[in-house]
């Protein structure tokens, strides 16, 4: 019996990782699943990013670059700030990673000492509280209804700061609910952070060019510049760019926080691919045509799934302002029962029912810190949306 290190205790599986693995094997098994969990676009990653990588590789581009990025990459990111959020930085504040996962990661072990919190909204991405966890903090998940747009609120914000608050993150577009922070709202934020000069800010923007209607995506460093020296704006190509599967993640930050979260990576995978890296450049470069052909397609998609969600007893659909998931309130179906006589207690038996009866697979909304909802990733092709959509509806009408 081999012994596991006891920090494994604090840590849960991904539980969209886990749902779309069930619905994967379910598909090999030969079940008709349609899933509704995964976080990526359905998109081929665009024709002339793939031709850099190709290029790269046939010009030798495949050794070991400097460990947080080539400096080619970098002053790609930095033209890339500055074109899109009006920020200036240098190329010794920047890292890149293999994903915003890591980046985020690197920056919570080189900021988070045992006993520090780290405050965010909750519903909140998957991940947060498993890595402040890790890194021996203590998650502050702040629950933020859809009755403030799943929004944290300046009050809410102040409330939550203590004398051992060392970090806030930020996300917007948030997964899982795709709201999105306005200008206004990032300046009542900031008012509050003015006053408490030792909280650092992550602000995860990995979905900034996923936005619809007339939203405006801003940062909180272009909002307020007296955060700038102690926020780290953190994104990536993977889904504004379909880019999941080449593992690129950067952040723009401090120099001094940019040289830890360096030495972090040294110790752990070393540089991104080299490969992906050289794809990357090519990405931050291209005219955002493709972006916008893609955005039509998912608000079409936003729309329609959101409306046939609505036409479903029992569930509410926010509207939500970018991403490419939907949020639905289910506690209108908790306490009914299955044909079988078996009680829908919570979410997760929710989910678990859709799944094996409408053969569909979404998150629960106890994942992201939030019961009593569902997330259904609308990032797939629009014909088999919209089957899961009449499944689910059939599924819950079956309830009783």
């Amino acid at each position: 019996m081999i012994r596991l290190a006891g920090r494994l205790s604090v840590v849960r599986p991904s539980a969209s990782i886990e749902i779309s693995g069930r619905a994967a094997t379910m598909r090999a098994e030969g079940i008709d699943v349609i899933s509704l969990s995964q976080g990526e676009p359905d998109f081929e990653t665009p024709v002339a990013i793939r031709e850099a990588a190709k290029a790269a590789l046939d010009a030798g581009e495949t050794r070991y670059t400097a460990v947080d990025g080539t400096p080619a990459l970098k002053q790609a990111i930095v033209e890339k700030f500055r074109r899109d959020n009006g920020l200036a930085y240098r190329t010794d504040e920047i890292s890149v990673g293999a994903g915003g996962k890591q980046v985020i990661f690197n920056a919570l072990m080189a900021l988070v000492d045992p006993g520090d919190e780290v405050i965010f909204a909750a519903p909140h991405w998957v991940s947060y509280p498993d890595m402040v966890r890790l890194a021996g903090g203590m998650p502050v998940a702040v629950p933020c209804p859809a009755e403030t747009g799943f929004k944290l609120t300046p009050t809410q914000l102040q409330a939550a700061i203590t004398p051992k608050t060392r970090v806030l993150i930020l996300n917007s577009p948030g997964n899982p609910t795709g709201a999105g922070y306005t200008r206004s709202e990032l300046t009542a934020l900031a008012a509050v952070l003015l006053d408490h000069p030792d909280i650092v800010v992550l602000t995860d923007d990995i979905y900034e060019y996923l936005v619809y209607d007339d939203f405006e995506f801003c940062t909180l460093a272009e909002v307020e510049p007296r955060l700038k020296s102690r926020t780290l704006t953190i994104n990536g190509v993977s889904k504004g760019h379909a880019m999941t599967g080449w593992r690129i993640g950067f952040g723009a930050g401090p120099a001094e926080l940019i040289r830890a979260m360096a030495v972090m990576q040294s110790q752990t995978t070393s540089n991104p691919a080299s490969v992906s890296q050289a794809a990357a450049i090519a990405a931050l470069a291209q005219p955002q045509d493709d972006i916008q052909r893609r955005n039509t397609i998912f608000a079409e998609r936003r729309t329609r799934c959101a409306e046939a969600i609505n036409a479903v007893e029992g569930l509410v659909c926010r509207l939500p302002e970018g991403a490419f998931y939907l949020f639905p309130n289910c506690e209108g179906l908790l306490g009914r029962e299955t044909s079988e006589g078996v009680k829908i207690e919570d979410d997760q038996a929710l989910a678990l029912y859709l799944l094996e009866s409408a053969r569909v697979a979404v998150v629960p909304g106890s994942a992201f810190g939030l019961p009593g909802h569902f997330r259904i990733s609308f990032a797939t092709g629009t014909e088999p949306l919209l089957e899961a959509c009449r499944r689910i509806d059939e599924a819950c009408q079956a309830l009783h």
